[in-house]
């Protein structure tokens, strides 16, 4: 697999400096493994004005973003093998699962809301998925899209230092919660960390991991333990 191409079309593309200027993204980054790229919608509008939204038809709330510039914008930015995906509070909600098959593809687009919303007719012919990181709402799909970003490029090959890293994470294959970790000292204010983990026998070790994970799922995340 060659460089990943992520693009972001935002309406505040100032949000984005600093984000991934830091740690791992910018480590793949500089190591060529993938190219973040962030456009201002607003370089798409067709008036002098550079106005991309508008009143709903029939009334209602707030301003809807307008067809024609996100039409432009991913006309113009689209190549090849591309995914086009929309942040909003109406998709489905992202998970570990999806982060891994993002991973594997080529040329990601995310369009950022704001506003009110968007034209129906954006989702129903301009994009190929629509993705939430939670029911609940923010201002925009910035915050978002950082998140899926930050989640997806971590897992693209060759990005962490060591390949085995992320198998036994939360929500990892299984989709359990990840299991309980200690590090020096051994004791601090009377707090131990488990004896086994200082035994050396590693079958013990891995069966105490996985009980763990699979307690702690129960415990807190009932519907991954059960699904």
């Amino acid at each position: 697999m060659g460089i990943m191409k992520i693009d972001i079309v935002t309406l505040f593309p100032n949000m984005f400096n600093g984000p991934f200027e830091e740690s791992i993204i910018k480590r793949a980054i500089n190591k060529e493994l993938v190219n973040i790229n962030i456009y201002n919608l607003r370089n798409w509008a067709k008036n002098k004005h550079k106005i991309v939204d508008d009143k709903p038809y029939g009334g209602g709330t707030g301003m809807l973003l307008k067809i024609e510039p996100i039409y432009k914008a991913i006309k113009e930015l689209k190549k090849g093998k591309t995914k086009v995906i929309l942040l909003s509070p109406q998709g489905k909600v992202f998970n570990q699962k999806k982060a891994k098959k993002l991973s594997k593809e080529s040329h990601l687009i995310f369009i950022c809301g704001h506003y009110e919303g968007f034209d129906e007719r954006i989702k129903k012919h301009l994009i190929d998925e629509e993705i939430s990181i939670g029911d609940y709402v923010l201002t925009g799909g910035e915050l978002p899209a950082m998140v899926v970003v930050d989640s997806v490029v971590r897992l693209i090959p060759g990005v962490l230092e060591k390949s085995e890293a992320t198998k036994k994470e939360s929500f990892s294959n299984p989709e359990l919660l990840e299991y309980p970790q200690y590090t020096r000292p051994e004791t601090f204010r009377g707090w131990s960390v488990p004896k086994v983990l200082l035994s050396g026998n590693r079958k013990k070790i891995e069966k105490w991991q996985e009980k763990q994970a699979s307690s702690r799922t129960k415990k807190r995340r009932p519907e991954l333990f059960k699904a």
